[in-house]
């Protein structure tokens, strides 16, 4: 499975999340924060493509939240070997 993060897509945190529950059907009671994704991200046993589009404007809408999706991003990444992340 692929899932496109699209930073032109995503003008707020809970758009992110909106995102990710709406892709991975994560359940109501998902924590829609960083530490959450990253729990959600590193028990995934499926491969998972993240595929990171228009960086710029992601940094641009969500600021220093952006930095911190994309470090959780990386760090899950690192922690499972099902994950692979690539920016475009």
């Amino acid at each position: 499975m692929e899932l496109v993060i699209d930073g032109a897509a995503l003008p707020a945190a809970e758009a992110v999340h909106d995102l990710f529950a709406r892709a991975l059907t994560l359940p109501a009671w998902y924590g829609r924060n960083l530490d959450a994704l990253y729990d959600v991200l590193t028990e995934r046993g499926e491969p998972l493509r993240l595929l990171v589009r228009n960086r710029e404007a992601l940094a641009a809408g969500l600021g220093e939240y952006a930095e911190d999706l994309l470090r959780t991003l990386a760090d899950a990444a690192a922690e499972n070997p099902a994950l692979t992340l690539v920016s475009e």
